[in-house]
């Protein structure tokens, strides 16, 4: 068990900045390091949707995860606001899952009956339901789900007043090069970055798609894949969608600026971080295909990222059973943003009270070997 003090936290995602948080608020002492700024990675390219009855539409671990995440995070963000002393962009305007297919209305029924069986409220919409409540929807929507608790959050804002609410309570961030191994050091742990060495009592491997790129001593490498994904903002033009709306190949995001996010690509390409001419017309294809007044909306950026995709698509997060004192918390996939305030809850209450949650027995390392 770490004791209060001396914690390295690698990575300044969405998930390395809520764990250095949650472990600062208790009383350890952290740094995180990364090779760059706060949520620069995959996280300022996240949409940052609260949806886990959309990413997971069946039973099992991925949607036990989520949905006891997106339960925290009202909370979370009034903490984190409050420590942090910044207004963060939260809403909980629900989600609504359409179908363009007989087949995909299907899906929807099973949807809803699982959220029935789980007791949260939704509602199935037939096709004039659907129009009704978000009439700028293609006239070939059949039908759709609204889930009134879902939403969405500023991702990197969210990264960003994380940092600072960290700071508050005396967490350091260092921009110290990318980390490339991890080792014994007496009792303490070696952290050996390209600008030279670190040592900690503890470690957190929060390092995103790079974790897997990460030396451990003794360890194999973490199962961890790069998955870029691509995403539109846009200027809106008139009455804008009032609430997530998600389709088998885009979702929208509407901000109360007027604008407009449209993701995500899902592609391997290794390590690669640019936009493609390929990726943008894909997404502005089944944009304007669910929304045709997409069309009329003014192109502002595209932005790309590299989600963490572990080798079962669920996340890695527990102890190391090679290195006393070395902790993984990555393999977020898709869902980094919505996993990030259980996941620091787990961590925290891992290395600082020798706490062991069950949901600890769905994430853990070593069911991919000697990690």
């Amino acid at each position: 068990m770490a004791s209060a003090s001396d914690i390295i936290v690698i990575g300044a995602g969405i998930v390395g900045c809520a764990v250095a948080y949650e472990l600062a608020r208790r009383g350890a002492s952290v740094e995180i390091v990364d090779d760059r700024p706060a949520g620069m990675g995959a996280t300022q390219a996240s949409a940052g949707v609260l949806g886990p009855y959309v990413e997971a539409r069946a039973e099992g671990p991925l949607l036990d995860l989520t949905s006891r995440s997106l339960d925290l995070f009202d909370d979370f963000v009034a903490s984190v606001s409050a420590d942090s002393g910044v207004a963060i962009r939260y809403r909980r305007t629900g989600t609504l899952d359409v179908a363009t297919e007989e087949a995909e209305l299907s899906c929807l029924v099973s949807v809803a009956a699982l959220l029935a069986r789980r007791g949260v409220p939704a509602e199935l919409l037939d096709r004039q339901g659907v129009h009704e409540i978000e009439p700028h929807l293609a006239s070939e929507v059949l039908g759709g789900l609204l889930i009134p608790s879902q939403g969405f959050v500023a991702a990197l804002d969210l990264s960003r007043a994380l940092v600072a609410a960290a700071r508050r309570h005396g967490a350091q961030l260092i921009e110290h090069g990318r980390v490339r191994r991890i080792s014994r050091d007496g009792s303490d742990l070696k952290v050996e970055t390209d600008r030279g060495s670190l040592a900690s009592n503890s470690v957190v491997v929060a390092a995103g798609s790079w974790a897997g790129q990460i030396e451990v001593e003794g360890a194999v490498r973490v199962p961890v894949r790069p998955v870029r994904g691509q995403l539109l903002h846009l200027a809106w033009s008139g009455p804008p969608l009032r609430r997530v709306t998600w389709s088998d190949r885009c979702y929208l995001v509407p901000w109360d600026d007027g604008t407009l996010l449209v993701g995500a690509t899902v592609e391997e390409a290794g390590f690669d971080e640019r936009t493609t001419v390929a990726g943008i017309r894909d997404l502005i294809e089944a944009a304007t295909e669910l929304a045709p007044q997409t069309w009329a909306a003014s192109f502002l950026s595209a932005r790309v990222g590299l989600r963490p995709a572990s080798a079962d698509l669920l996340p890695v997060v527990g102890s190391s059973d090679v290195l006393r004192n070395l902790m993984y918390a990555t393999g977020h996939y898709r869902n980094g943003v919505l996993l990030a305030p259980l996941t620091a809850v787990l961590v925290a209450g891992a290395m600082l009270e020798n706490a062991h949650d069950p949901a600890l027995e769905l994430t853990r390392p070593d069911r991919f070997g000697r990690l």
